[in-house]
């Protein structure tokens, strides 16, 4: 017995000890780091105080966001007034508002066909319908399935997984998915065959097209969505439904007179959310689609791409033009976002 103990104790010190060595490697360079950047920043705190220094962190994100993001407008701006070819902006002539007069020319903008630059209207009445049904099914659907998902059901935690992992996957990857099932000889017709019926070329009917469109971009957010709904469900008092219950209240009504009204800031939330991401599509429908058949599927985002880098004379000024357009489009929808998450607050 005193044998076995006198082997243990020294094992296990030793164990102790080997810990202890690893987490003093693994933490060696964060405390290098820290020293390393203590005095400066002591110095920093000196010379413009302590209630200055979330400045300091800030500038950072700052500076991250002036290069990438509030530059790249800058520059879209001046190439949205600017004229010819040329690539650099001093190479380019200055032509004021002539490339959204040329996007504006139109007969009637209920008939692309009369307007002077028909592809980008046709890019917007379709992106228009896909938004009306991707945001109309999205919303339907992510209610339907945060209600399931928040009752008491075998497996609930599995099912909530389940519907947010599309979630995680790339758009690309989603869509390369979806074509693989969906092309000519894909998992889809040959099922369709098996059964008696005839391969159906889902990317040559305009409809079929703009259905699947939709149908592959709400499988793919869908979960987001029932995620934030969830949330809300989940964050209605218990009471009310226990008292509801008490009252031999009908569940149609519970779910008008108290789960709806409740969830209707998250609601709010979700559609501007879904609004702004609809109407900024493109990787899913451009891989699965590539716009077509013909144009039946292109969005206004394809169209700012294939006219300023895919087309063989790229038009920067026209795509920026456009592109500043959608912005507008997308500045509205994230103020009523903003004026939507003030009222939830309130």
């Amino acid at each position: 017995m005193s044998d076995t103990s006198s082997v243990s104790r020294p094992e296990r010190g030793r164990g102790i000890g080997t810990l202890a060595e690893l987490r003093s490697i693994v933490t060696l360079p964060v405390e290098l780091g820290m020293r390393l950047f203590d005095p400066p920043m002591r110095w920093v705190q000196r010379m413009i105080g302590a209630r200055r220094m979330a400045y300091v962190f800030l500038l950072p994100n700052f500076v991250f966001f002036g290069l990438f993001v509030f530059l790249p407008i800058g520059i879209n701006i001046v190439f949205s007034v600017t004229g010819g070819t040329a690539l650099f902006p001093s190479q380019r002539p200055y032509v004021g508002s002539d490339q959204f007069a040329y996007l504006f020319d139109c007969g009637s903008y209920l008939d692309p066909a009369t307007c002077r630059e028909d592809h980008f209207w046709r890019a917007v009445a379709n992106t228009v319908k896909f938004v009306v049904l991707q945001v109309t099914a999205m919303v339907l659907l992510s209610l339907v399935t945060a209600l399931v998902l928040n009752m008491r059901i075998r497996g609930r935690g599995f099912f909530r997984a389940v519907y947010f992992f599309p979630v995680l996957l790339s758009p690309v990857v989603v869509a390369l998915i979806w074509k693989w099932i969906l092309q000519r000889d894909g998992l889809l017709n040959a099922a369709i065959t098996t059964l008696g019926g005839q391969k159906i070329i889902f990317f040559v009917d305009p409809s079929w097209a703009m259905f699947w469109a939709v149908f592959v971009s709400v499988w793919a957010h869908m979960g987001f969505y029932t995620l934030i709904l969830l949330a809300g469900l989940q964050a209605i008092p218990a009471d009310l439904y226990e008292a509801a219950e008490m009252d031999a209240t009908p569940r149609w009504r519970v779910l008008t007179h108290i789960t709806l009204p409740l969830l209707w800031p998250n609601m709010i939330v979700v559609i501007v959310l879904a609004l702004i991401k609809g109407a900024q599509t493109f990787d899913e429908v451009f891989v699965l689609t590539g716009g077509g058949p013909g144009t039946a599927t292109l969005m206004v985002v394809q169209y700012i791409y294939e006219t300023g880098f895919s087309s063989q004379v790229q038009n920067f000024g026209l795509a920026a033009a456009a592109s500043v357009v959608l912005g507008i489009v997308l500045f509205v929808l994230t103020l009523l976002q903003f004026a939507a998450a003030r009222r939830k607050e309130i």
